[in-house]
């Protein structure tokens, strides 16, 4: 009950001040905030509670990775467009051929046009865009780690363990390596860090 106010109003609260981290990121702010109300108000199990956050986390994730998706979608047509490039260059080279006045020159050039067109296409899908759609799915996934961490500690809450061991069941789950050592948590809870 004593962190009421702190959820009621995160952005004002003293508590929250201390996490700038915490309170700038929305995403984790509203999570948080949300489920803590849910735990104070009771009345809802901690199975409950699962089904609950877990329902959310697959939509937020869903939402998060769209524009990786997108982008990967992308990524995956460019090499057509470079082959479409490399047909209409080689039709309009081929037209050419027909006409006494075109030079072996002008017909390398267009050639060359073709070729740059599918390079251009597969440059831009493997080299710039798809690598891309993987910095944004990799961005999207931290930030879904973030909140399986909160999760992990809340539900670990409701079902009755006490805090410290609550805040293993999240450091437990978070990647190797963003995880600090058992006792580097320790020293930090203790406020040593």
């Amino acid at each position: 009950m004593a962190i009421e106010e702190d959820v009621e109003d995160p952005k004002e609260s003293e508590l929250f001040g201390r996490y700038e981290r915490i309170r700038n990121d929305h995403h984790v702010l509203e999570f948080l905030c949300d489920y803590l109300r849910m735990v104070v108000s009771g009345g809802i199990s901690p199975f409950e509670l699962d089904n609950l956050m877990t329902a959310e986390l697959d939509t937020h994730e869903k939402e998060a990775h769209a524009p990786s998706h997108a982008l990967q979608q992308v990524a995956d047509a460019l090499p057509g467009f470079g082959i479409v490039a490399a047909v209409l260059g080689i039709v309009i080279t081929m037209g050419m051929l027909g006409d006494p006045n075109t030079d072996s020159a002008a017909i390398g050039g267009h050639v060359a046009a073709a070729l740059v067109g599918t390079f251009l296409g597969i440059l831009l899908a493997y080299g710039v865009v798809s690598p891309l759609a993987h910095a944004v799915g990799q961005r999207a996934e931290e930030g879904g780690q973030a909140l399986e961490c909160i999760k992990a500690c809340i539900l670990a809450q409701q079902q009755g363990y006490n805090p410290q061991i609550a805040v293993e069941f999240g450091r437990k789950i978070m990647a190797s390596q963003l995880r600090p050592s058992f006792s580097e948590l320790e020293e930090f809870l203790r406020g040593e860090a």
